[in-house]
């Protein structure tokens, strides 16, 4: 028997098949199918729940579910216009490396890390000024003896007599003056730093600087005359002026930087101008053979 109007009815369930076996008997019927509630509630293959109908009179459109409010997403930091650049931990200074081209490379607008070393008097501090000052790129004097000097209450003088204190104080401001110069160097400065480096300690002296600046440090050696550098430290006052004969033991220490390898400027006859010309040909030469410290 069949209905007049519609499908005809599903079959009966039969044995072994039906929803206890994940079958269900409208599936094989074509046309729409809506799902209804099953005498035996709601099982694992079941569909979702019937929508109830609208109320009377409702002629809206289907009752929207209100989503979860959305958190707010966290602030973008405002980018770095400082032009800072951050200093790597511990970096190295490379060594400067020279312009792929035939001509000697220019010192004055080449990024440069200098130590100029010589005894109280030679004009090592004169003399690093001027160069920094008339340089075409930025570049920093380091003093060693400025930021020695930064100790006020408490200072170890070596001139009333060597000891732990001094040493620890020179130290201290060698590390200082080393992490002062990466940091200008790392931010496209050049810099030249002065120091009396005795080559009878090369642990502590060249050898101390090179831990931390870098090997592309240029060192040159600035030894005028004694004679000369006897005038120049009786103009000198203050704790920076030396004895005679602390002035000679330091000139002595200082000769055997000959035959070390390292450029040497003896500027007795050359004023400051002079010199710093001379010391920028030197570097010019150092850019291109490096010497071996």
């Amino acid at each position: 028997m069949q209905h007049a109007v519609g499908s005809p009815l599903p079959q009966p369930p039969q044995p072994g098949h039906g929803p206890a076996h994940g079958w269900s008997p409208a599936a094989h019927h074509p046309g729409p199918h809506h799902p209804g509630p099953h005498p035996s509630g709601p099982g694992p293959q079941q569909g979702p729940a019937p929508v109830p109908p609208p109320p009377p009179g409702f002629t809206g459109g289907p009752p929207t579910v209100p989503l979860p409010p959305v958190p707010p997403a966290p602030p973008v930091p405002a980018p770095d216009t400082t032009g800072h650049v951050p200093l790597p931990p511990g970096g190295p200074v490379a060594a400067p490396s020279a312009p792929p081209t035939p001509a000697a490379p220019d010192p004055t607008t080449t990024t440069l890390a200098v130590l100029l070393i010589g005894p109280a008097g030679a004009g090592k501090t004169s003399v690093a000024k001027y160069w920094a000052d008339h340089r075409r790129v930025p570049t920093a004097h380091i003093s060693l003896d400025d930021v020695r000097e930064w100790v006020r209450s408490g200072f170890a003088d070596p001139q009333s007599g060597w000891n732990d204190h001094s040493e620890a104080q020179y130290r201290l401001a060698r590390r200082t003056c080393g992490f002062a110069a990466r940091n200008f160097l790392a931010n496209g400065i050049s810099c030249i730093l002065d120091d009396a480096v005795f080559p009878d300690r090369p642990v502590v002296g060249l050898g101390g600087w090179k831990r931390h600046v870098g090997p592309g440090l240029l060192p040159v050696v600035l030894l005028p005359g004694l004679e000369i550098v006897l005038e120049r430290n009786a103009e000198r006052s203050g704790n920076r002026r030396l004895t005679d004969e602390e002035v000679a033991r330091i000139h002595g220490r200082m000769a055997g930087w000959y035959g070390s390898g390292l450029p040497i400027i003896d500027n007795s006859q050359l004023d400051v101008p002079q010199t710093a010309h001379l010391l920028n040909e030197v570097l010019a030469r150092s850019i291109t053979s490096p010497p071996n410290w």
